[in-house]
């Protein structure tokens, strides 16, 4: 074992004052001269994904001492993009930069020698994902684990039912009962929606990136498989402290390939684009957005899961999870990327059997030949847009329709919810981006609504803003540039023709380039919606969707940027 960093805080004469201090919560003679392992916590009685999290950390805890090291538990913040919907979802990404600032301010300022990532959903995971690679230490991650499936007669039913029968409900195509009934059994417990959105992505990329162990993202969230799996890793934290792997041994190029190839293959988030990216930029890792196009024409779609079927998270780890997927893409794999507990990705997946071949599909025998994402270009998105293609119907992967133009989520919502929407119609919703938000709302329940009046086989959405990880139908979001930028996104009109063609990878509007350039050339962008408090800032330093919509350029002095 490297010597502590930790040790330089509280060793001799000058390490008095530390350890006085620290003797004040609880630690004694003996533990000085340990190990001081950081147990980083995202527990939050606001979350669902979050609610259990502080059992599990007694059971990391006890892990971590059997094997010589003193924990010391800390919190970060914790949102539920779920709940934080319309004017509270400005906060939502920004929450992820916080998060990452936050951890790595503790884990520096107090010189820990190891840590731990306590997290579950959204923003909490990519979060924590970052301040990992800026901190560079050994580094493990357990994410929370599921929320089980209920029942609601007799069908299987899980968070995003929720949002798809609101639209369902106001069409007339399900009763006040029914409508009530899903709403009262979609989430039962504790743990992460059982969907693959945003949160069940993220925690499958971190396992197949080698940093949380087997089963970790699938595994149900309560339970004693969970608490063992706990245990279990706080001594794999202590394991790579003795061997000093740090996260830049286990967070290359090859790991960041293999986690976005798992997420294509099982229909994941088209959040995935902005936490990879803002990923790769800390770990001064080239990974433009055109790569995540490029991985998705080569990796088959293997499984797709609630809200595009009706699979949900536990069928997956049914399968065997995420390993079932990284065992049938073995193929196209990077197999050598390392592991916290000591294997090569391809050693671990040698040894999986894909159980469920229904739920995952053969590497011979994909849903589609391509992943779950595809990135559009064209005069209406010069620098890319990114739409989940697993989740669009055949009949809309092209589509011609007619502009209806909307400045904010609010204006599209009350639009649907009144029932004022033209089968054929392209829904423009703009000022939604990191900057024109501010923050790059998700249009969640907008998308939803589409799905349950029946109309996502007919009616496309396109956004500088951003989708919620279990959206499906022809929603495209990440419109770059965005509209507060001066993005085409900016001038078009009611009536103007939009031309969406996904297998050709293509979004235009359909306007003579001269009648583009003189509406842009008059355009002036509008009041900001945030004055004051920290959104100001937030908008003020925020860079583009294509760039992870991150806060800080990072600058890796003296280390060149990986190639795979």
């Amino acid at each position: 074992m490297a010597k502590l960093r930790s040790q330089e805080l509280l060793e001799g004469d000058t390490g008095a004052y530390a350890r006085a201090l620290l003797r004040a919560t609880g630690l004694k003679d003996d533990d000085f001269g340990k190990p001081l392992v950081a147990v980083v916590n995202s527990w939050s009685e606001l979350v669902p994904g979050h609610v259990h999290l502080r059992r599990l950390a007694e059971f990391l805890k006890r892990g971590i001492r059997a094997e010589g090291g003193v924990p010391i538990e800390f919190n970060t913040i914790a949102a539920c993009d779920g709940i934080a919907q319309g004017a509270g979802m400005h906060y939502i990404l920004p929450t992820r930069d916080l998060i990452a600032g936050s951890i790595e301010m503790i884990l520096k300022a107090h010189r820990f020698d190891a840590a731990v990532m306590l997290c579950s959903c959204d923003k909490i995971v990519p979060g924590m994902l970052m301040a990992a690679a800026r901190c560079n230490l050994p580094t493990v991650f357990v994410t929370g684990g599921v929320m089980l499936p209920q029942m609601a007669g007799v069908r299987v039913v899980v968070a995003s039912d929720v949002k798809e029968s609101i639209g369902a409900y106001r069409s007339g195509k399900m009763t006040a009962e029914e409508f009530s009934a899903i709403e009262h059994v979609a989430c039962l417990g504790a743990g992460i929606c059982n969907m693959m959105g945003t949160a069940s992505t993220m925690c499958c990329l971190v396992e197949a990136m080698g940093l949380s162990l087997p089963r970790c993202s699938t595994m149900a969230a309560e339970g004693a498989e969970r608490d063992q799996l706990a245990e279990k890793t706080g001594r794999a934290v202590m394991s790579l402290l003795r061997d000093n792997l740090t996260v830049d041994s286990i967070l290359t190029a090859a790991a960041l390939e293999n986690a976005v190839r798992v997420g294509l293959a099982v229909g994941g988030s088209s959040n995935m684009v902005l936490h990879i990216s803002a990923l790769a930029r800390e770990l001064g890792i080239e990974f433009p957005i055109e790569r995540f196009d490029e991985l998705s024409r080569t990796t088959p779609l293997l499984a797709k899961f609630k809200p595009a079927s009706d699979y949900t998270i536990s069928d997956l780890d049914a399968a065997g999870g995420a390993f079932a997927v990284i065992k049938e893409l073995l193929p196209i794999m990077h197999r050598d990327a390392l592991t916290v507990w000591g294997e090569t990705i391809g050693t671990t997946a040698s040894r999986v059997n894909n159980a469920r071949p229904d739920v995952v599909h053969p590497f011979a025998k994909p849903l589609a030949p391509e992943g779950g994402i595809a990135v559009l270009k064209g005069n209406l998105a010069p620098d890319g847009a990114v739409v989940k293609q697993s989740g669009v119907a055949p009949e809309m992967l092209r589509h011609h329709g007619s502009a209806r133009v909307f400045d904010s989520e609010e204006d599209v919502r009350d639009i649907l919810l009144t029932k004022r929407v033209k089968a054929g119609d392209v829904l423009v919703v703009r000022y939604e981006g990191p900057k024109g938000g501010p923050g790059m709302r998700e249009l969640s329940i907008p998308a939803a609504i589409l799905q349950g009046m029946g109309l996502g086989n007919t009616t496309a959405i396109v956004t500088d803003g951003r989708f919620s990880g279990a959206t499906r139908g022809p929603c495209i979001g990440h419109v770059c540039p965005e509209a507060a930028d001066g993005g085409p996104l900016a001038i078009v009109c009611d009536g103007d023709v939009i031309e969406i063609d996904i297998p050709a990878r293509r979004l235009s509007l359909l306007v003579d380039d001269g009648e583009i350039r003189r509406r842009l050339a008059t355009w002036r962008c509008p009041a900001p919606k945030a004055n004051g408090g920290f959104l100001s800032l937030y908008r003020s330093v925020v860079r583009s969707a294509s760039e992870g919509a991150v806060l800080i350029p990072p600058k890796k002095e003296g280390k060149e940027k990986q190639n795979v």
